[in-house]
């Protein structure tokens, strides 16, 4: 079996043993290494090469999202998943958007962790369940339901059958913020999946038609 190979940072010595603890009890699970501090992970994500970097948005001298930076400037190839007690939407977006594969709350249950772990390294963009209206913008309202001319651009190419690679290479952007254009679409048009997303678009653009 090929064990999911974590590096896990977080400031706080005690939640940090938590959480290699956690990861470790798990047979497909193998933490190579921990550290509390941020310049530290960016060192280890080169020497280990895991498949995911677990980390906090705060670090002290480093932030989480600094690490996120410099690990995808330097083109690390590993994901990254941020585990914080922040659960505000400008969390949320700075991260996803900075190139995270996912973000996941401390005050969810400890197995919640564990599969999203799992979910980071299938390539599954992770999000919490609570954060709809904050990928949204505000509250769900008429209005709020609206596409982003962005948004729009991601559907017209899904439609298409163009892969996430392709989308992002044709609007210049990295193909973590396709994913997280993607599901925000899905969550405003009410779809799970890219087919019923390309079947929402065509049925919308036949009915302008008539």
């Amino acid at each position: 079996m090929t064990r999911i190979r974590v590096v896990l940072a977080d400031d706080h010595e005690l939640v940090l043993e938590g959480l290699r603890a956690l990861l470790s009890a798990e047979r497909d699970i193998e933490v190579v290494a921990t550290t509390t501090s941020g310049e530290q992970l960016v060192e280890l994500v080169r020497r280990h090469r895991p498949d995911v970097a677990v980390l906090d948005l705060e670090m002290g001298t480093m932030s989480g999202l600094a690490c996120l930076q410099k690990i995808r400037a330097e083109k690390l190839p590993v994901r990254v998943l941020v585990l914080t007690a922040y659960n505000d939407g400008a969390s949320i977006r700075a991260a996803l958007e900075g190139g995270a594969d996912g973000f996941a709350l401390k005050t969810e249950p400890p197995q919640q962790t564990v599969s999203s772990v799992r979910q980071v390294v299938r390539g599954q963009l992770v999000f919490p369940a609570a954060a709809k209206r904050w990928l949204l913008g505000r509250e769900a309202t008429p209005e709020a339901e609206k596409l982003t001319e962005r948004e729009q651009a991601v559907l017209a190419h899904v439609a298409e059958g163009v892969t996430n690679a392709e989308i992002a290479r044709q609007l210049r952007v990295s193909e973590n913020t396709v994913k997280f254009h993607l599901q925000n679409l899905y969550l405003k048009l009410g779809v799970s999946n890219r087919t019923e997303a390309a079947a929402h678009f065509l049925r919308e653009r036949a009915l302008r038609r008539v």
